[in-house]
């Protein structure tokens, strides 16, 4: 996840480098943006989700959530074929392409999942190289939105004023210059340390989650394997029939901390725990989207109602909003065989699910 300024800052360096002006870069600024516009398509999805199928409602999702098909490379083609169509622009339809895709790259290196090959593959997946909050990735697609907004500023100054800060911020106005300059250059070079950036972590994180799996002397996940800070990394896999390890990881120490997670926890007396936790995991399986890799089940039992919370082994171990911190809490009447679920994630109160949802 990388924060909207930083990808309008994208969408700037690439009408600069590819020197585009008027609408052109407008639009580009606007195409930079356009993947997370599947914000208001997931209000549509979320207005009619409860009036379709089961099958429906999985597609539809597909198509109208949130990182979704809006996410995947195919929209980020189809968007620079319609560009191309409409202007017969080769730099125009380059520049439309990659400040789509730009986007979708920089959201899969860091935390979020989604379907990058959708409609030929609905498998979920995500890099998760590179920590939500890096500084590079969030602050330096900044840099040509700081010069257009202090350029602006200058130049809505009276001549006095002007000609004061001039005076004051001599070595700024140099910068200013350097850029004005060279451009194309210029921004071409910010462009090309961000993809440095951002290939540079995911074969660095290749490097460690070897060392790990050789230390542990398993097979770690590659993908579910989540940056919680800059250069470390909270990675998971399943222990024993019962039980999650749980490892801390960094670059610089490899592995810090690990500790165990109970896979099936039982409140009360409630003989048939195990059997419940599975009908519970066998609904969320036919759900999308797919939020937990590591299910943990709560089980417990009151007048008649088992309530099984199912959440992620990792959602108490990461503080700053993780991607599977949601909670399912199903509700089964053990006479009539009757349930309901409720779901709750960033914090939100709960809500109740509808049936369509797993079946």
């Amino acid at each position: 996840m990388v924060n909207t300024l930083s990808h309008l800052g994208v969408g700037l360096l690439l009408s600069y480098a590819l020197g585009l002006k008027g609408r052109k870069r407008l639009v580009l600024l606007f195409l930079s943006l356009l993947p997370d516009l599947d914000y208001f398509t997931y209000s549509v999805f979320t207005l009619i989700s409860g009036s379709v199928s089961h099958e429906a409602r999985n597609q539809l999702f597909y198509l109208l959530g949130h990182r979704e098909f809006t996410h995947s490379i195919f929209f980020a083609f189809l968007v620079a074929l319609l560009i191309w169509f409409s202007t017969k622009d080769r730099r125009f339809t380059f520049g439309g392409l990659q400040a789509v895709f730009l986007h979708i790259l920089l959201d899969y290196t860091t935390s979020a999942k989604m379907r990058p090959f959708y409609p030929f593959s609905t498998e979920e997946s995500a890099l998760r190289a590179i920590y939500p909050f890096d500084p590079i990735l969030n602050l330096l697609p900044l840099l040509p939105l700081y010069i257009v907004a202090s350029e602006f500023v200058k130049n809505s100054w009276s001549t006095k004023d002007r000609d004061t800060w001039n005076r004051k911020l001599n070595g700024l106005n140099r910068f200013h210059s350097l850029v004005n300059r060279n451009e194309k250059k210029f921004y071409a070079s910010v462009i090309l340390v961000l993809l440095l950036w951002i290939v540079v972590f995911p074969v660095a994180k290749i490097s460690l989650i070897r060392h790990v799996s050789d230390t542990e002397g398993t097979e770690i996940s590659y993908r579910n394997t989540y940056p919680i800070s800059i250069g470390k990394f909270l990675a998971a896999y399943s222990y024993s029939d019962t039980h999650y390890k749980l490892i801390k990881v960094s670059y610089w120490s490899g592995v810090e901390k690990s500790f165990y997670v109970e896979k099936v926890s039982v409140t009360g007396n409630v003989p048939d725990a195990q059997a419940y936790a599975e009908r519970a995991g066998k609904l969320y399986s036919a759900s999308v989207p797919q939020a937990i890799d590591y299910p943990v089940y709560s089980v417990s039992e009151e007048n008649g109602l088992v309530t099984v919370v199912l959440s992620d082994a990792r959602n108490p171990y990461v503080d700053k909003w993780p991607y599977f911190d949601t909670v399912y809490r199903f509700v089964f009447d053990r006479e009539s065989g009757e349930y309901e679920v409720y779901e709750s994630h960033y914090g939100r109160p709960e809500k109740k699910l509808d049936k369509n949802y797993f079946e």
